[in-house]
C-alpha cells in the first residue's frame, strides 16, 4: 500500500512538474484573459457566457500546452540529449525524466492519451457545430505536435518552430474569446491577441539562451533561433532574437496608438522595460538569463492584463 501512495504520490508530483504553470499562465491563460476582459466590461454579453467560454479555454491551454506540449517536448529533447546537456533552471524542460519522477514510458502514455482525448473532442464539436472550438483544438494540436514530433519538428530549425508552431496558437488562442462569442471580431482583439503573441515569442527567445551549448551537442541538433543568431553574430547575437520580437510587438504599438493611445502609453512602458532587462542580462550567467526570464514571465502576464482592461 505504502509502495502505491509513493508512486501515485511520485506521479502526481511529475504531472505538476509537467505542466510548467508559471509560462502556462504567463502565456496561454495570458492571452485568453487579455481579450476576455474588454467582454466582461465593454460588451452586453452575460457574465455566464464569458466565464463559461473562458474557462474551457483554459482548460484547453492547460491540457494542449501544459501537458501535451510539454510531455511530446520532453520526449524528443530527452532522445536528442539537449535535455540531458542542459544547465538550465527553467529551460531544459520540466526534468521529469532527468528526476526520475516520470518514466518515458509514462510520458509517452500521457501523450497519447491526452492526443486521443482531444481527437474525440474535436469530432464532438463538429458534431455539436461549435466549428470555433473544433478548429481551435486542431490548431493546438497541430501546434503541439509540429513543435516536436517527426517529420516536423520544427523546433530544431531557426524562426520555423516559433512562426509555424507557436505563434499560430498564441495568436488564435487570444483571438478566441472575441471570435467564439461576438458576431465580428473586433479591431481591439486582432491587436491584443498579436501583442501578446509576438510578446511571448520574445521571452522564449530568452529561455532558449542557457541551452544553446547543450541544443548544439544534441543529435540531431537542436538549432533554435537563438543557436543560428549566435552561429552568424556571435555571442552577442544571442539577444538579437528577442530584440526582433520586442521590435515587431513595438511596431504593432505604433499602430495601435493611432486608436488607443493610453492602452500604448503602459503597453510601451512594459515593453521599455521588457527591453532594458534584456539588454542588462548576462547571456554567459546562468542566474541572470533565469532571472531575466522570470521578469518577462511577470511583464507578459501584465501586458496582456493591460491590454485587456484599457480600450482607450
Amino acid at each position: 500500500m505504502t509502495i502505491i501512495s509513493s508512486e501515485a504520490s511520485l506521479r502526481v508530483k511529475g504531472i505538476g512538474m509537467l505542466l510548467r504553470i508559471v509560462a502556462v499562465v504567463s502565456s496561454s491563460l495570458a492571452t485568453v484573459l487579455s481579450n476576455a476582459l474588454p467582454l466582461y466590461f465593454y460588451t452586453d454579453l452575460t457574465f455566464l457566457s464569458i466565464t463559461n467560454t473562458t474557462l474551457i479555454l483554459f482548460i484547453g491551454a492547460l491540457i494542449i500546452h501544459g501537458l501535451l506540449t510539454h510531455s511530446l517536448n520532453d520526449v524528443t529533447d530527452y532522445r536528442s540529449g539537449t535535455d540531458t546537456y542542459s544547465p538550465g533552471i527553467l529551460s531544459g524542460g520540466s526534468r521529469v525524466l532527468q528526476t526520475g519522477t516520470l518514466s518515458l514510458s509514462n510520458l509517452r502514455q500521457i501523450a497519447s492519451w491526452i492526443t486521443v482525448f482531444l481527437v474525440l473532442s474535436l469530432a464532438l464539436f463538429l458534431y455539436f457545430d461549435y466549428k470555433e472550438f473544433a478548429l481551435l483544438t486542431l490548431i493546438g494540436l497541430w501546434g503541439a505536435i509540429s513543435y516536436s514530433v517527426k517529420p516536423f519538428q520544427l523546433a530544431y530549425y531557426p524562426f520555423v518552430g516559433e512562426w509555424l508552431s507557436l505563434f499560430p496558437t498564441m495568436f488564435c488562442l487570444g483571438l478566441a474569446p472575441a471570435w467564439i462569442l461576438l458576431d465580428n471580431i473586433p479591431l481591439w482583439a486582432w491587436q491584443n491577441a498579436s501583442v501578446n503573441a509576438l510578446f511571448c515569442m520574445a521571452w522564449v527567445m530568452v529561455h532558449h539562451i542557457p541551452d544553446r551549448d547543450a541544443d548544439r551537442q544534441a543529435k540531431p541538433v537542436k538549432q533554435t533561433t537563438v543557436v543560428w543568431a549566435e552561429d552568424i553574430f556571435g555571442e552577442k547575437g544571442t539577444k538579437l532574437p528577442s530584440y526582433l520580437y520586442f521590435f515587431l510587438v513595438a511596431c504593432l504599438l505604433l499602430w495601435i496608438s493611432l486608436s488607443r493611445p493610453f492602452t500604448v502609453l503602459g503597453a510601451g512602458l512594459l515593453l521599455l522595460y521588457s527591453l532594458i532587462q534584456v539588454k542588462r542580462m548576462d547571456t554567459k550567467n546562468l542566474n541572470s538569463v533565469t532571472s531575466t526570464e522570470k521578469k518577462l514571465l511577470l511583464t507578459a502576464f501584465t501586458t496582456a492584463l493591460w491590454l485587456g482592461l484599457w480600450q482607450v
